[in-house]
């Protein structure tokens, strides 16, 4: 087989010896085999050209996940332009600044799909049109940049907590190697069903969930947005691989719970991973009694096209790291950002490393190092097995009372609690020192208080790691992947917080 040299590339064998198979189930339930899929992406190349679209130029992508989506993402790649795919649920202001910072020549609405979408599409007087794969408005532009390099394949626009957007260049080989790898991690085969709530508009939905999926033919069952009752019923009806976020998963089995539902009953599904935050033993063994298997781990961030380490673990081994490095990957720690022996800065080289931050020098250059290591800002420790160990990031560091507090450690303990869905925990200055504040999640029917929660985690945390303060809510400020968001968590439960210094 031809090495793929650009995204599109990964389509090809499918789409001349498998026209008939299943390619997608889109949103609405609609399957589409690799020979409509061919179509639509064939409409929409044309349309982008109609409107003006050129190799260099920059597509920005307004949606949620459906086959439009990921069919305007490979047709952009055929023209050799750069797409900028962001969620249709951002604000209109969010949306204006990385309009503004991303200047591009088109704008597409995924209008069909979208509520959200075809508001932005509204507010923007776009132009509809409907094509194969679904209703989309476009926008034209006058871009004041030129046109760009066509190792470029897409640029993501990061969650940030204050300033501009940051926008991550990725190329086509960063794509295809992430693609790659987790095939490898996963023994992906065209014959598996993959589910994709993961937004297509985030890394981890797009390189380890479209691209991989699209490198062997495995059919993917998108959903627009994650709900646990759509994820429980996919599950019953014949996924074979989740790739999730832990608060994907807890969500999912607190809804079975409530159900009635302690396991899975799911025969077919073979693969579970976990991504985006540290794994405890206690919330690892009750994953895998709920499935069944084996529960993997990984690691990753949007500069590193997802992924820098993964586990392939059988069921019930107690390793709660992020696996050993992926192939051609280095990693090695600065212990000099780390306050105590053994633990520093996770560092990273290798092929899935960004090309950097569109119109930002500066910052690429103080992200990656002179000899090509990017500095991720997450704390981690190296085992004697070589594996990797995330405890946490350094901004999230707490030092209490001269201790240092990794938040993981914390949630962890909280998140052991039966009632608890899950947790954040985050440092606040006080008059020379910082305290622990805890933003606990429960159930609907949760009748836990703070102080069950204070007393349960005395067994397993020092005094000066527990919480000073616990806020039960039943539902934590995320993105659209379900991370939640600690810079707004302050903000956001002013008044609970206000209530109870009271």
């Amino acid at each position: 087989m031809t090495k793929a040299e650009r995204i599109d590339d990964l389509l090809a064998p499918h789409l001349a010896g498998r026209a008939d198979a299943l390619a997608m189930i889109d949103a609405d339930e609609t399957p589409i085999t690799w020979n409509q899929y061919g179509a639509m992406i064939d409409q929409m190349e044309a349309a982008l050209r109609d409107h003006g679209l050129e190799a260099g130029g920059r597509l920005l992508a307004v949606a949620e996940n459906a086959v439009v989506l990921p069919v305007a993402i490979f047709a952009a790649s055929r023209i050799g332009a750069w797409i900028i795919p962001v969620n249709a649920r951002m604000s209109g202001a969010e949306l204006a600044r990385i309009e503004a910072h991303s200047d591009p020549d088109l704008v597409l609405y995924t209008s069909g799909i979208s509520v959200e979408a075809g508001k932005h599409a509204d507010d923007a007087a776009a132009t509809p049109e409907a094509l194969l794969a679904g209703q989309v408005h476009f926008r034209t532009l006058q871009s004041s940049l030129p046109k760009g390099e066509q190792d470029i394949a897409v640029i993501l626009y990061t969650t940030g907590t204050t300033g501009d957007p940051k926008g991550v260049m990725l190329t086509h080989g960063n794509l295809i190697y992430a693609a790659e790898a987790s095939v490898g991690l996963r023994k992906l085969v065209a014959e598996d069903r993959v589910y994709g709530a993961l937004p297509l508009t985030h890394v981890f939905g797009l390189a380890s969930m479209l691209m991989a999926s699209t490198l062997v033919g495995a059919t993917i069952q998108l959903a627009a947005r994650f709900t646990p009752k759509a994820l429980y019923e996919a599950l019953e009806g014949g996924v074979t691989v989740l790739p999730a976020v832990p608060q994907m998963h807890a969500l999912l089995m607190a809804f079975a719970a409530e159900h009635g539902h302690s396991t899975l009953q799911n025969k077919s599904l073979r693969y579970v991973s976990s991504g985006a935050a540290p794994l405890d033993p206690t919330w690892k063994r009750k994953a895998e009694a709920f499935y069944g298997i084996a529960l993997q781990n990984g690691y990753g961030m949007t500069e590193t096209t997802a992924g820098v380490s993964g586990t392939q673990h059988p069921i019930g081994h107690p390793d709660i790291s992020v696996g050993p490095p992926l192939p051609e990957t280095l990693v090695r720690l600065d212990e000099t950002v780390g306050s105590e022996a053994g633990v520093g800065e996770v560092q990273v080289k290798g092929p899935q490393v960004m090309k950097g931050y569109f119109r930002a020098p500066d910052l690429t250059a103080a992200a990656i190092t002179e000899d090509g290591y990017m500095r991720t800002g997450d704390l981690g420790r190296i085992d004697e097995e070589g594996r990797l160990h995330i405890v946490g990031r350094s901004k999230e560091l707490i030092i209490r009372g001269g201790f240092n507090v990794y938040p993981p450690e914390v949630e962890a303990a909280l998140n052991d609690h039966p009632q608890v869905v899950q947790s954040a925990v985050i440092g606040r200055t006080v008059e020379g020192n910082e305290e622990v504040l805890a933003f606990v999640q429960v159930g609907p029917t949760a009748d836990v208080t703070p102080d069950d929660l204070t007393a349960f985690v005395k067994t397993t945390l020092s005094a000066y790691k527990r919480p000073n303060r616990i806020i039960l809510t039943d539902v934590l400020p995320a993105t659209a992947t379900g991370k939640i968001l600690k810079h707004r968590l302050l903000d956001h439960f002013a008044a609970e917080l206000a209530q109870v210094e009271a």
